[in-house]
């Protein structure tokens, strides 16, 4: 059986654009913005929130999972050169 966690980041790979409730609703994450931080950090997964504004004016944050940066990934590999990593 996945985990709630596992279920999200399938999501996720498949292409689904997700809302922070949409995440909690729909996989039953308390706190979908500390599970999306443990993706990126915890597990290397590239996850970015872009922000729309939704039909009535509301401006949300989607979640998805993208290719990193060039940017990225530099930083990445200074962080493991100063030790930090």
């Amino acid at each position: 059986m996945m985990t709630k966690q596992e279920r999200l980041l399938e999501a996720l790979k498949e292409g689904q654009k997700l809302t922070a409730k949409q995440i909690a609703s729909r996989f039953g994450i308390a706190n979908p913005t500390a599970t999306i931080s443990d993706l990126r950090l915890r597990n290397g997964f590239a996850v970015y929130a872009n922000q729309r504004t939704a039909g009535n004016g509301v401006k949300v944050t989607e979640y998805q999972i993208g290719k990193p940066s060039r940017k990225l990934i530099a930083a990445g590999y200074k962080a493991m050169a100063l030790g930090l990593v």
